[in-house]
């Protein structure tokens, strides 16, 4: 049987010998013990000049002992690097049935100095994690990850343009981050830079899959974005991707369906599409929980407002409800309709 395998990542060396005993040792193993059966391109992936390995979102089909003998050769390349990682995802019928999270673990001075900063990390102590990450940094300067997570770091301290600068480093040295361009999507975004970051985040989408909720979270974003640029189509774009998908609770996007419902009914407003607008309002109203939910006056009254703009009946209600609530228009509207 043939499944659906896809493949991201990037893997860092340090040097010329280290590079050429894992690429010859690849070939070896290739050769020998895997036939040539495996999903990756060598002569694409591997990179002599700077030492490095390197899929960029890889796809394609492979039956369960390709799989097998792709993850076997990853997490021998992933013995050998300094630093990076790869991610490789199994699916069936759209389905990820089997996922694997490679990194470099070995004692290494700068590989210990990283796990340790990510760790302080998770665990709140910002400063010393900082610490932590910079000193794998000053071990293997080429430490993309590193950079990255000192610029949540960095974020979470206060510090912007710090935060602005390790995203940046990140991004230079590996270009297929997804959590690095969305790291400086949100500096981009609490700086009201609107253009820059709807870069970013469509960055974001291109490096991530939509099994991530990286992936969600982008899109998401980017819709917000659209809408600050008054670019209402684009933003109804996403917007319609994100609501239309159905997320576990597990998923973190799945507290902002209620949300993004809402602001999509108000871009279709704009766009004059009245009768989408009422229903996108509706579905946002039965959702309970949610993040950022919007007040229960505005529920009302932009549903009303959709219904009164659609030529439906009820929007009376709506109105009078959300009045009841405080809502200023909707008491406006209603008296201009007596």
């Amino acid at each position: 049987m043939d499944f659906k395998v896809i493949l991201s990542g990037h893997l860092e060396f340090g040097s010329k010998r280290s590079f050429e005993k894992a690429y010859g040792i690849y070939l070896h193993k290739l050769e020998k013990a895997y036939k040539n059966d495996v999903v990756i391109n060598e002569e694409e992936a591997f990179d002599e000049e700077q030492y490095i390995f390197s899929l960029n979102r890889l796809s394609g089909n492979a039956i369960d002992r390709t799989w097998r003998n792709t993850i076997s050769v990853l997490k021998m390349l992933v013995d050998y690097a300094i630093a990076g990682s790869v991610h490789a995802w199994k699916l069936q019928d759209g389905k990820v049935i089997e996922e694997h999270y490679l990194e470099p673990k070995s004692e290494k001075a700068a590989i210990q100095s990283f796990l340790h900063g990510r760790e302080l990390q998770v665990e709140g102590k910002n400063n010393e994690a900082k610490k932590a990450l910079s000193d794998a940094i000053s071990k293997f300067e080429r430490h993309a990850l590193a950079y990255e997570r000192r610029g949540y770091v960095n974020q979470q301290l206060g510090n912007a343009e710090d935060a602005l600068y390790d995203f940046s480093k990140s991004i230079d040295i590996c270009p297929t981050s997804a959590d690095a361009f969305m790291g400086r999507a949100n500096i981009y975004l609490a700086k009201g830079d609107f253009q820059k970051a709807v870069k970013d985040l469509d960055m974001v989408t291109k490096t991530s899959i939509p099994h991530q909720p990286v992936y969600w979270t982008a899109r998401r974003l980017k819709g917000d974005c659209h809408r600050h640029l008054g670019q209402f189509k684009e933003a109804a774009r996403e917007y319609k991707f994100f609501t239309i998908k159905k997320f576990r609770k597990s998923n973190p996007n799945a507290q902002w369906t209620k949300k993004v419902l809402h602001d999509y009914g108000q871009v279709l407003l704009e766009l004059q599409q009245y009768n989408e607008a009422v229903s996108a309002f509706s579905k946002s109203m039965e959702l309970k929980e949610g993040k950022a939910k919007p007040t229960e006056a505005d529920q009302f009254y932009y549903r009303g407002y959709a219904l009164k703009k659609a030529g439906k009946k009820g929007y009376e209600a709506d109105l009078s409800r959300a009045a009841k609530c405080g809502s200023g228009e909707a008491q406006a509207l209603l008296s201009a309709s007596a």
